[in-house]
């Protein structure tokens, strides 16, 4: 029992959305995060459909809700969850959400993990959505000299694009012609070595 009460804990401290699901992406359970967001007692959440109880404005257009409109054959929750339970054992995708909150149509970015597990022989997903709503913006706010190519950082001060990544996101760049620039340094290559065959032998 004291082991129960301690995954309880640690499910509702983790900072994200969680919710297990089933086949259908209907809601079995879901931690204290999940339940801020979509501010409805236990018993509307449960069963329901992850798009209806998170206010998508696609399952609201669908007489049938969540999963029954046309634009459901994109959504990337209920594709990575089918994904997942059809055996891709982690699936992990970033997606733009429409929600509604207060009457107005609302934006959210996300990253959505999904990985199966199996309760009392029943397949289920246990799907994951981390806000990433800054991490978009920074994308959307990216400043690239047309000229140099270098890119302007948060704090004003122009650098490399390998430097922007290392600084901002620790991420190592690695360097290869695209096709266009391959064909292009080739050119030059033959032309300077034509050119060269071609200057005059002074002994």
């Amino acid at each position: 029992m004291k082991e129960k009460y301690m995954l309880r804990e640690v499910f509702d401290a983790l900072p994200s959305m969680v919710f297990v699901v089933d086949q259908d992406v209907r809601i079995q359970e879901y931690n204290a995060a999940a339940e801020e967001l979509m501010r409805s007692g236990r018993n509307t959440i449960l069963q329901q459909r992850a798009g209806e109880i998170l206010h998508c404005i696609h399952s609201k257009k669908a007489p049938k809700g969540c999963g029954k409109s046309p634009k459901c054959s994109d959504c990337i929750i209920r594709n990575s969850v089918t994904q997942a339970l059809q055996g891709k054992r982690v699936v992990r995708r970033r997606t733009r959400m429409e929600i509604m909150q207060n009457d107005h149509k609302t934006e959210i970015y996300a990253l959505v993990t999904v990985s199966q597990f199996s309760f009392r022989g029943s397949p289920h997903a246990l799907l994951v959505i981390e806000e990433i709503n800054e991490i978009a913006e920074l994308y959307n706010m990216i400043f690239i000299c047309p000229v140099c190519g270098k890119v302007q950082d948060d704090k004003k001060v122009w650098m490399q694009v390998e430097a922007y990544f290392k600084n901002n996101w620790n991420v190592e760049c690695s360097h290869g012609y695209c096709p266009d620039c391959f064909k292009k340094e080739m050119k030059k290559i033959k032309f300077s070595s034509k050119n060269r065959n071609d200057l005059p032998i002074i002994d």
